[in-house]
């Protein structure tokens, strides 16, 4: 199968993970994509093939080699961002970009003079939709590309290799994917998770991150009798979103620089509720910015009376920089594979995280590779079929190192 096939009839399947459903995995659409790419797997002769009850897939290929290589895996996760809907439409296919503004049927604009990506795709094809819904390159691409990596190898046994590992995930973009993720059933020392953006992009540095619940609580009366009585909820959230740095916002950083980005808020006079997810590279930066949402909380308690205001700040991810660099193997060979592909490798750091994150903290050094997809969790999607192509040809070149080395 054709990589572009698999991916768009991949996109096609609801995949969309939910916070709160209460189950694993938290909708029925990934356990049937987990079904369809299991019956995928099989059909390629891969006998080493699992799915647990909660939807993970693990496999691997075995070693053709009279050597001992470590075992590598390759990771990405099946679900989709809530932020738009899934596509209930086949996406539109753009052979051979010319280059120029691409309108979508939403009237949603494309349009090369600010977006890079756009501008290194003339002669390409591309793959958008309509412009209503998400495309789901996060991370279909990475799925489709492991896939079809695999698939190569199945065709093509006189490729030398050690013993491969594969692992798709549900419920990644709810953060909950490493919680019940099996380690031991995996059996890989080394991977990579490929679930970035462009194309020759390796990635082993990424925010340290965290959630934060604010809850006010608020005295509400009538109106016409307020007068050093009310407090209006609504208000006091509003005065603790304003008392966070206001250039600290996603809108307003790059690179390395961290964030408070208010995600929901909700609430009437007598309750609000504000929920911020919190990111940081450096670790001692990191403990300042959840130290500081803690303190704002503490000076409107001050000012409105013990109690008004409650902060709840969660960890989630950390940075797996300290875990990777001990393996610089992981970049050194995956720099040299894209370099060998023609295309120019580079490193940046992570501004958000990745199932590999919190592997890398589970004994299994994982960087990330760019999948050739970009604008994720937007309408605006985008997915460059040909990278996507030289995405499985870097996982197949990184394959080669490991058997060569």
């Amino acid at each position: 199968m054709k990589l572009q096939e698999r991916f768009l009839k991949y996109v096609m399947m609801n995949t969309q993970s939910l916070e709160g459903t209460g189950t694993v995995p938290s909708t029925p659409g990934q356990k049937d994509f987990a079904q369809a790419l299991v019956d995928e797997l099989k059909d390629l002769g891969i006998a080493d093939v699992r799915l647990d009850d909660m939807g993970y897939i693990y496999g691997s290929i075995p070693s053709n080699l009279d050597k001992n290589v470590p075992t590598i895996g390759f990771i990405a996760h099946m679900d989709t961002a809530d932020a738009h809907p899934s596509p209930v439409k086949m996406p539109r296919v753009i052979e051979n970009y010319d280059g120029g503004i691409i309108t979508l049927e939403s009237g949603a604009v494309l349009d090369p003079k600010t977006d890079e990506n756009l501008r290194n795709a003339k002669g390409c094809s591309l793959i958008v939709t309509d412009g209503t819904t998400l495309l789901g390159g996060d991370d279909k691409a990475g799925v489709a590309e492991i896939m079809t990596a695999l698939e190569y190898l199945t065709a093509h046994p006189e490729t030398k290799h050690g013993k491969i590992a594969f692992s798709f995930t549900p419920d990644e973009e709810i953060g909950t994917s490493q919680d019940n993720f099996n380690v031991e059933a995996f059996g890989a020392e080394f991977a990579y998770t490929v679930d970035g953006a462009d194309l020759g992009d390796i990635e082993y540095e990424n925010f340290n991150g965290a959630s934060a619940k604010i809850t006010v609580q608020g005295v509400e009366t009538h109106p016409g009798e307020a007068k050093d009585k009310m407090k209006n909820a609504m208000l006091i959230a509003m005065e603790f979103n304003a008392m966070l740095p206001p250039f600290e916002r996603p809108e307003h950083t790059e690179n390395y620089e961290g964030f408070y980005h208010l995600m929901h808020m909700d609430g009437d006079c007598s309750t609000a509720t504000l929920r911020y997810i919190i990111r940081e590279h450096d670790a001692e930066k990191f403990a300042k910015r959840k130290d500081t949402v803690r303190k704002v909380a503490e000076l409107l308690n001050f000012k409105y009376g013990d109690g008004t205001v409650t902060a709840e700040v969660t960890d989630g991810y950390r940075n797996m920089t300290e875990m990777v660099r001990p393996h610089m193997h992981l970049i050194d060979y995956a720099k040299e594979a894209i370099a060998e592909l023609g295309i120019t490798p580079r490193v940046p750091a992570i501004r958000g995280g990745t199932d590999g994150a919190e592997l890398s903290f589970k004994g299994v050094p994982c960087p990330n590779l760019g999948t050739g997809s970009w604008n994720h969790h937007s309408v605006t999607e985008v997915a460059n079929i040909d990278h996507m192509e030289k995405t499985a040809e870097l996982i197949l070149a990184i394959i080669g190192k490991y058997a060569e080395r």
